[in-house]
C-alpha cells in the first residue's frame, strides 16, 4: 500500500471501530487507577510505618498493573495484526492470549533495544571519540526500526522465535523500504503533533475538556499507529 493509502486508512479505523475504542479507553483508566491506587496505598502506608500495607498494596498494586499492561500491549499487538491481513474490524477481548502476547513483546523489546546498548559500550572502549557516538547512532536506528518489524513479526505470528530472527527483521526493513519507514515515522510524528496542539488548545480554553480529549487522543493515536504499521508490513 502507498503511504496516503495507509493513512487514510488507519486514520478512520478509529472512528469505524468506536466500541473497541471504548474499551481500550477503559482498560487505560483502569490501568491508570491501578498505578494511582497503588501509589497512594504506599505513601499512605509509609506515613502510617506499616511495612506490610506498604508491602502489600505495592506488589498487589504492581501485579495488577503488569496484567493489565500486559494484556494492553496484546491487544495492540492485535490490531497491528488485523491491518497485516487488512481486516478492517477490532480486536475482542482474549485476556489470557493477549496477556501472554504481550509478554512476549515485552521480551522482545528488551533484546532489540538492549543490543545497541551492549554494542555502543563495546564502540565506546574501542574507539573513545566522536566515531563510537556515530557508529552507536546509526546501531541505534536499525534497531529500533527493526523493533518495529519484530513488533509485526509477532503480531502476524504469535511467535517470539519469529520476532526474534533479528537478520530476518532487519531484512524487513529493505522489503519495506527504508525510506517509505522513515517517512512514515516522520508523517505520524507530525500527524500526532498537530492533533496533540489542537488538543492543548481546547485545554487552554478549559481543563477539564482538555484533560478528557487528551486521554480520548491517547487511545485514538494508539490505534491509529498500531493500524498504520499493520498495514505498512502487510506488502512484506
Amino acid at each position: 500500500m502507498e503511504l496516503g493509502e495507509i493513512f487514510t486508512d488507519a486514520l478512520a479505523y478509529p472512528f469505524q471501530n468506536i466500541m473497541a475504542l471504548i474499551l481500550y479507553l477503559v482498560l487505560g483508566i483502569i490501568l491508570g487507577l491501578a498505578v494511582g491506587g497503588t501509589a497512594f496505598g504506599i505513601s499512605a502506608g509509609v506515613a502510617a510505618e506499616n511495612v506490610f500495607a506498604v508491602l502489600g498494596t505495592g506488589i498487589i498494586g504492581i501485579i495488577i498493573a503488569l496484567i493489565l499492561g500486559f494484556v494492553i500491549s496484546g491487544y495492540q499487538l492485535d490490531i497491528v495484526k488485523y491491518g497485516i491481513n487488512r481486516d478492517s474490524s477490532a480486536p475482542g477481548i482474549d485476556i489470557i492470549r493477549q496477556f501472554v502476547n504481550g509478554v512476549k513483546l515485552f521480551a522482545v523489546q528488551i533484546v532489540y533495544y538492549l543490543i545497541p546498548i551492549i554494542i555502543g559500550a563495546i564502540l565506546a572502549v574501542i574507539f573513545q571519540h566522536w566515531l563510537s557516538g556515530l557508529l552507536t547512532f546509526i546501531v541505534t536506528v536499525v534497531f529500533a526500526l527493526a523493533a518495529s518489524m519484530a513488533q509485526c513479526r509477532l503480531a502476524k505470528t504469535e511467535d517470539i522465535g519469529y520476532a526474534l530472527a533479528i537478520g530476518d527483521a532487519i531484512g524487513d526493513i529493505s522489503r519495506v523500504g527504508f525510506i517509505k519507514l522513515l517517512l512514515f515515522i516522520i508523517i505520524v510524528f507530525v500527524i500526532a503533533f498537530v492533533l496533540a496542539m489542537i488538543v492543548g488548545f481546547i485545554g487552554q480554553l478549559n481543563q477539564y475538556v482538555g484533560g478528557i480529549l487528551l486521554g480520548i487522543l491517547g487511545v485514538y493515536l494508539t490505534f491509529f499507529t498500531a493500524r498504520a504499521t499493520g498495514l505498512l508490513y502487510s506488502g512484506v
